[in-house]
């Protein structure tokens, strides 16, 4: 085979060498299991948000938690290196791995390094992907089914949502007394809810919680206090289904959807709409990953004040091309003034 590399080779190529990359990337970063952490704070460091996998199922993918951006190893080099410029990520990438100028012969073996390592990535994020999940199911049913009288429900009334309002407790909240945090290395009290793909059950979600003298609930005092267990992109939290009622693949036509990032701000959406179906998507970069039935009308966004161009910014604007470009009428949501969120926007009311 001739001519020059795809970008999937390239990708292949950059995870071959990933710790050599981080290493060149994130200088100040380092090892954290089967992670690379950046551990930069202030001063333009990125913190210990940005994560990228180092074990062989998920080699090379990358999340900056802080900005809801992601994506592969060729994606990093154009975020922290090229300023979003694909073109000069590649560039980049071909110098960095010494196939500038290189002769046939060199190119083709690299191209079957390329495809020995994509077949064995994909076999191994099969199993890895199937093993999350059924992890994520038995986490899910270990939890209490009802929330309410729970420390979650507290910890919802202290974020000014009392879900008696609604009159049923949304089916995707449970309550688990003891689930497992890695961070802590202990069990924690947490709300644990799920997350749905197009196939079904695809994930759980969990609010470690922590309980204070008194007996008030508050968010656990932990870097990562809101972690995922399983594959989630594309898919949401299911929080109110509206006036219908029915599960989003019956939506009536003309139905209405409210999308926001956070439980809290989709849970402050539906006590203000119950006629509304309401959403979480977990984050804002995987906004844009969702798809819709095309029965649903109208779909709005609720956004966070993010600062104008930060990438959190970007991905909320990509959100609305990518629900604007697929038919459906894209409203803005926004919280008023003074207030970072909609939940925050309940609580200062």
């Amino acid at each position: 085979m001739t001519g020059p590399l795809s970008i999937p080779q390239i990708v292949e190529l950059l995870n071959g060498r990933l710790e050599a990359l981080c290493a060149e990337l994130l200088p100040k970063g380092k090892r954290e299991g089967a992670e690379w952490v950046e551990a930069r704070r202030g001063a333009g460091g990125l913190g210990d948000s940005l994560k990228i996998h180092l074990g062989p199922a998920r080699r090379g993918v990358w999340k900056h938690f802080a900005a809801g951006v992601g994506g592969d190893a060729l994606e990093l080099v154009r975020y922290l290196q090229t300023g979003g410029d694909k073109a000069a990520a590649i560039q980049w990438s071909r110098a960095w791995l010494g196939l500038d100028g290189a002769d046939p012969a060199r190119l083709d073996r690299a191209r079957r390094r390329a495809a020995a390592a994509t077949a064995e990535r994909k076999a191994l994020d099969r199993e890895d992907s199937a093993r999350m999940r059924g992890a994520a199911h038995r986490l899910w049913l270990e939890a209490e089914p009802g929330i309410a009288g729970t420390p979650a429900d507290a910890y919802l009334r202290g974020r000014g949502i009392d879900l008696a309002r609604l009159g049923r407790q949304p089916a995707a909240l449970r309550y688990h007394s003891r689930c497992w945090c890695a961070e802590s290395d202990s069990y924690r009290p947490a709300m644990v809810a799920a997350i749905a793909g197009p196939k079904g059950f695809a994930a759980a979600h969990r609010t470690y919680l922590e309980i204070l003298p008194g007996g008030a609930v508050g968010k656990a005092g932990l870097k990562a206090a809101k972690k995922t267990l399983g594959r989630w992109r594309g898919g949401t939290i299911r929080l109110w289904r509206g006036a219908s009622g029915k599960g989003l693949r019956q939506a009536p036509d003309g139905d209405v959807v409210v999308l926001t990032e956070g439980i809290e701000d989709g849970l402050t959406a539906a006590l203000h709409r119950p006629d509304f179906r309401v959403m979480a998507a977990v984050s804002v970069g995987n906004m844009a990953n969702i798809d819709l039935p095309p029965a649903i009308g109208t779909v709005f966004l609720a956004g966070q004040r993010d600062a104008p161009g930060s990438q959190a910014r970007h991905a909320f604007e990509n959100a609305l091309h990518h629900f604007a470009e697929a038919g459906f009428d894209t409203m803005r949501m926004r919280p008023p003034q003074g207030a970072h969120d909609l939940n925050e926007a309940e609580q200062n009311a």
